[in-house]
């Protein structure tokens, strides 16, 4: 398949037939709770692993969201006049929503409703046959194609902190959904992309999704920006995958190595405003001889506080075997595919890597004399949305750095929500052999604390002083309370750094 293969995309200057459009398929229902409510829930999650079979069973009947089911998201044409009784036809085919195959009309673009975190009713633009998102949903995939919603952009945009600013940028939009995320609290949104289609995408889907237009550029990284403009947001879903070349434009950076992920990160810290957020997913090389932590620390700018999760580590032949059945490989001549996982490896290993780890980066300017980096592995279920999680996040590390020891024990404190305690020991034993404070909420974080951390976080509800609270667990305890309090505030300082305490 070849760029030439792709087709035609309908006009991005006709806003009033995109809004006509999208008042056609609101009026059908055609909406993310419409689709569920359609197809259930087996049918509407085997499409997010590009099973399309079970939704076109649950579409064989003659409803309007039937029809624009099968149309466009299942690829399947429609007679002309059971379009016409639920779409403005004649407008479509102009503007190139539509054309004519055989007598029958058919979508040139998949349209999928996605839901916005308050209601609101979003239709993400793709082209054919890359709605549905999971590995290998297309076959072999052309160089320039534009995929839809999956798991990576959801991800991104749950992790997003979502504070009203002036100026966001989204750098490599794709089919533009951290844009339209950033348009409901952004002032003025920036999208870029290398791919022109995926710009002339990006404006399909927020003229559909009835969101504000954004300044769209054409350029890699930070090219198209111009000299000096900075920004209260950065999101990015790059092409991060670490593959031998450039086949793909939607997953492959171009760059050896993990060095797009990287160079992009350096690039961000002199184009965020002071208390600005930076977001990326990436992919990173687990280097022999070196530990991932002191790589990824090495990659954030000066001038940021930053946290690192590793969500997922791949061993080089699971990672290689996962992007070959990504662009369709596994389908095709044997010995192709077999010469191409060679390449992987042998890149692999003349880079000396022996997996590929990925997660998110979190950046944000800061004016602290010695910012902060928190690297850390979380392969474990979380909340999503995480924004908030993420901003609150970095307010304690602001509070950690103005509260020294004794600042903190003239501090209150309240223990968060959900946070339970569990007890760990040998059964009939007087005592527990560990006491562990977990998370239901967030990062849903589990640790480890002594009696007395358990017995401090169990008392906080922000009426008493930190030092007073030490002080009567000193007496119930028969400790020296001078001693407990020169100890206990490093706990207290990792309670709070976790999110289990909150300054009161």
């Amino acid at each position: 398949m070849s760029i030439a293969s792709l087709s035609p995309l309908p006009s991005a200057d006709r806003p009033d037939v995109a809004a006509r459009l999208r008042d056609a398929l609101l009026g059908a229902s055609f909406t993310a709770d419409g689709l569920l409510e359609l197809l259930g829930a087996p049918a509407y999650a085997a499409l997010s692993r590009s099973e399309v079979v079970p939704a076109l069973r649950a579409t064989r009947g003659d409803t309007p969201l039937e029809l624009l089911v099968r149309l466009f998201l299942l690829q399947q044409p429609l007679p002309h006049a059971r379009a016409a009784d639920v779409l403005p036809v004649d407008a479509c085919l102009e503007s190139g929503w539509l054309v004519s195959v055989d007598g029958e009309l058919a979508a040139t673009v998949d349209v999928r409703p996605y839901g916005g975190p308050d209601g609101e009713d979003w239709f993400i633009v793709s082209d054919l046959g890359c709605a549905v998102g999971g590995a290998g949903g297309i076959g072999n995939r052309a160089e320039g194609v534009v995929l839809g919603v999956g798991g990576a952009s959801t991800t991104l945009a749950g992790l997003t902190v979502r504070t009203p600013v002036s100026a966001a940028l989204d750098l490599g939009t794709g089919s533009g959904i951290q844009a339209l995320h950033a348009s409901r609290h952004a002032t003025r949104v920036t999208a870029t992309d290398v791919n022109p289609r995926a710009l002339h995408i990006t404006a399909l889907t927020l003229a559909l999704s009835g969101a504000p237009a954004a300044d769209l550029r054409e350029g890699s990284l930070y090219d198209p920006i111009d000299e000096g403009d900075t920004y209260d947001l950065i999101v990015s879903n790059p092409p991060f995958v670490i593959s031998p070349g450039a086949r793909l434009t939607y997953r492959d950076g171009g760059m050896g190595g993990d060095d797009l992920c990287r160079t992009l990160v350096q690039l961000t810290g002199e184009r965020l405003n002071e208390g600005g957020f930076a977001h990326f997913l990436a992919n990173w090389q687990h280097v022999e001889g070196e530990d991932w932590t002191d790589r990824l620390r090495s990659w954030v700018p000066r001038g940021c506080d930053a946290w690192i999760v590793q969500r997922e580590v791949q061993d080089i032949t699971q990672y290689a075997e996962l992007w070959l059945r990504d662009a369709g490989d596994h389908r095709g001549d044997e010995t192709e595919y077999q010469a191409r996982y060679d390449a992987w490896l042998d890149e692999f290993e003349a880079r000396k890597v022996r997996a590929v780890g990925f997660g998110w980066i979190t950046l944000r300017r800061t004016a602290a004399a010695e910012p902060s980096i928190t690297a850390e592995e979380w392969p474990h279920p979380i909340e999503q949305p995480l924004g908030e999680t993420v901003r609150a996040h970095f307010a304690r590390l602001d509070y950690l750095r103005e509260h020294d020891d004794a600042a903190l024990l003239e501090a209150h404190f309240a223990l968060a929500a959900e946070v339970v305690q569990e007890q760990v020991g040998l059964p009939g034993a007087e005592d527990p052999e560990h006491v562990v404070l977990r998370q239901n909420r967030g990062m849903r974080r589990a640790t480890r604390v002594d009696t007395v951390g358990a017995g401090f976080a169990g008392v906080c509800d922000g009426t008493m002083s930190a030092g007073r609270i030490l002080d009567a667990i000193a007496q119930l305890v028969g400790e020296d309370p001078v001693a407990l309090r020169d100890r206990t505030p490093a706990q207290i300082r990792l309670l709070v750094e976790q999110g289990f305490l909150e300054p009161a």
